[in-house]
């Protein structure tokens, strides 16, 4: 398989036998991924997980030497996923899954929506941050409990002011694929707002889990 500048699959690639992973997802949910991370290993284990470890750095390391890494892998992403899409850019409407910390949140690291605008600058995509998180909750990855769905979607609300008419299908898109939940919350919330267009789940990686590691995985920052 032709691989990317990133070293990602140059192809997207549907969660289908994959599912019972992410155990979330049913048969009517489209997702798809281009690379997979594995849980409980650090950034050397392979060019996927240095890549994603990279893109999840904290707006906390802002000005540190290894700042840098996080901006090369936003590039990174914005152009594997530029290849990958092979529908017409300008017949969606891109909505990148909400961070774990509200806007108001120093810690509020808004990765997703900085490689949507990246993907095309000029013109610019239709990117719109329409779910939003108000209250700030612990990153999933760093707690043992997985929410549900349900749970997830008491947190988050549409922007009204956003919710002009959308284009022929929405994207939702995310750094990673672990149970899709935050995926069927965005989409039940989409859906309930905009009945008529489908949403589609666009994944820069997908997580693999060991069989003997569980569900619970952390990230180890690269030094």
């Amino acid at each position: 398989m032709a691989r990317s500048q990133s070293s990602l699959p140059a192809r997207l690639t549907k969660v289908d036998a994959l599912a019972p992973d992410h155990w979330h997802l049913t048969e009517s949910d489209d997702c798809y991924f281009l690379g997979e991370y594995t849980a409980r290993e650090g950034y050397q284990f392979s060019p996927t997980n240095q890549l994603i470890i990279n893109l999840k750095k904290g707006p906390d390391r802002r000005g540190r030497p290894d700042w840098k890494y996080k901006e090369r892998a936003i590039r990174q992403v914005a152009r594997a996923l530029r290849a990958a899409i092979k529908e017409s850019l300008d017949n969606i409407t891109f909505v990148p899954i909400p961070p774990s910390k509200a806007k108001a949140d120093p810690l509020y690291d808004d990765r997703m929506t900085q490689v949507l605008t990246t993907i095309r600058p000029t013109p610019p995509l239709d990117v719109r941050e329409l779910v939003v998180q108000p209250v700030s909750t612990r990153a999933a990855h760093e707690s043992q409990h997985r929410p549900s769905p349900t749970e997830i979607l008491s947190r988050y609300e549409l922007d009204i002011t956003l919710a002009k008419p959308v284009a022929e299908c929405i994207f939702v898109v995310d750094d990673v694929l672990t149970t899709g939940a935050h995926f069927c919350a965005v989409k039940s919330l989409l859906s309930s707002h905009f009945p008529e267009t489908p949403v589609v789940g666009i994944f820069v990686a997908r997580r693999v889990v060991r069989a003997q590691d569980g569900d619970f995985a952390v990230l180890s920052p690269e030094s």
